[in-house]
């Protein structure tokens, strides 16, 4: 990975506010730090990451407590996450919420990755910050990482109620010699340290209830956005690419791996050899955005299920169904009855 990484332009929002909130001139901190303000105007501008870390250093420095990272997190808005974050507002569940941002991450920044796992009792976001290759330091600082989980943790509030907070909260980092006592009143525990990854951890009961803002067919609407900009932000993902492809073909049914390959102005064996080196293959991509798009539209109740075997490329009812077993262990009757039955269907 190059020795560049950026974040998107929208978390000038939170920070802006942040620094309003705690008297801070914006417009000065922002030219200390080379950062163009006006970039917000232009929802898909990148702004690299060192200039973000700068900032949150420069903050610090003119606070008492050095808490900015936290002031930040209190001042998240949606839209300082592109589509993603109204992806992740119109979500069925904190899991597919959390779920979206691991899958289309990217979009906010390359400094980091994030996976999600379960226990038996608990939702699990791992964060793993990038580091360069020169010098092998991490790319976010122990404060910038602050900023992140407090942004998630915002977020959960916003769609679950301001009394949520994690069940524990990790940061891979050394303890702050100034203290913890900020931390652990925003996220309302006791802040834990060590050298390695962060995480946050939710209980299931949370994490698994239906939200009364869900909305499914907007959200996939955000989601077809999503997948085309994350090829606009690095055309040589190929993956994002052929599943852009795919969701404008499949309606006509499902596209073959040569005619993927001939939208691309590519050749099939450079295709298959590209994927190779990205540790997948076409079948996998088309059956993953199959999948999405079908556990989408399932929840719509003005799509019949014929109708939805149509949308992502079935040719007929039978194959559909039998797609439908492998992906879920149910038919797609069986799979819709159980959403009617929970009164989660929409209209």
């Amino acid at each position: 990975m190059a020795d560049y990484y950026s974040t998107l332009s929208g978390w000038i929002i939170p920070f802006s506010r942040a620094m309003d909130a705690c008297d801070i001139d914006v417009d000065k901190a922002f030219s200390v730090c080379g950062i163009d303000a006006n970039a917000v105007k232009d929802p898909e501008a990148r702004i690299g990451t060192q200039r973000f870390v700068e900032l949150l250093d420069y903050c610090n420095d003119l606070r008492e407590v050095n808490d900015f990272s936290i002031q930040v997190g209190q001042y998240f808005h949606p839209g300082m996450f592109h589509a993603l974050g109204y992806a992740m507002m119109t979500s069925n569940t904190l899991k597919d919420a959390l779920a979206r941002i691991v899958t289309y991450k990217r979009v906010v920044s390359n400094a980091c990755t994030l996976d999600l796992d379960e226990t038996q009792e608990h939702l699990v976001l791992k964060m793993m910050v990038s580091t360069f290759e020169t010098t092998g330091r991490k790319v976010l600082s122990r404060e910038a990482t602050e900023t992140f989980l407090a942004i998630v943790v915002q977020f959960t509030r916003e769609l679950l109620g301001v009394n949520f907070h994690p069940k524990r909260v990790i940061i891979g980092y050394d303890q702050p010699q100034h203290g913890t006592k900020y931390l652990n009143q925003f996220f309302e525990c006791d802040v834990e340290f060590g050298d390695g990854d962060s995480y946050l951890y939710f209980e299931k009961v949370h994490a698994e209830e239906y939200l009364c803002v869900a909305n499914p067919m907007i959200n996939g609407i955000h989601e077809k956005m999503l997948t085309d900009f994350l090829s606009r932000i690095d055309r040589h993902d190929l993956t994002y690419v052929i599943k852009n492809k795919i969701y404008e073909i499949l309606p006509l049914g499902a596209p073959s791996q040569q005619e993927i390959a001939d939208k691309l102005g590519m050749s099939l064996r450079n295709l298959q050899r590209k994927l190779q080196e990205q540790d997948t293959c076409y079948k996998t991509i088309l059956e993953d955005t199959r999948k999405s798009l079908t556990l989408d539209y399932i929840k719509q109740a003005h799509l019949s299920l014929s109708e939805i075997g149509y949308l992502v490329g079935f040719s007929s009812v039978g194959n559909f169904n039998r797609a439908f077993k492998r992906w879920t262990n149910l038919t797609p009757g069986e799979y819709r009855r159980g959403y009617i039955s929970d009164g989660n269907i929409r209209n």
